[in-house]
């Protein structure tokens, strides 16, 4: 065989072999995840036995309540009130409105500011 044609099948060779290498470091790698996950599985805790699983409350399911709420008021006073000046009034939030009626937009609206509409006219 000439040089050339050693070349060449040297070449194809390792076209060949390349791939196949290539392609078993791969399966190597998933078998060995596999294994890993195998390992980490084992050291976890069992999962939680029929009796250890949340109940429902006595009462039943828990259900929507749909109600109208309105903002507390924020303190008033003569100076302007800081963050800071709010830790005795670490409950505000809101609270449930005696007004029954669902408050609704003005005809024409989006009800959103900025919202695109035509506006209140």
């Amino acid at each position: 065989m000439s040089t050339a044609t050693m070349q060449i099948a040297e070449q194809s060779g390792w076209l060949t072999l390349g791939p196949l290498l290539a392609g078993l470091v791969v399966v190597a790698m998933l078998l060995g995840g596999f294994w890993w996950g195998a390992v980490v599985r084992r050291r976890e805790s069992p999962p939680p036995l029929p009796e250890e699983q949340p109940h429902l409350p006595p009462g039943g399911a828990v259900r929507e309540i749909q109600e109208n709420r309105e903002p507390d008021e924020m303190p008033q006073g003569p100076n302007r009130v800081l963050p800071h000046d709010l830790h005795g009034y670490g409950n505000l939030g809101t609270r449930p409105s005696p007004s029954k009626t669902r408050p609704r937009w003005s005809r024409g609206t989006s009800g959103s500011f900025g919202g695109g509409g035509l506006g209140g006219h």
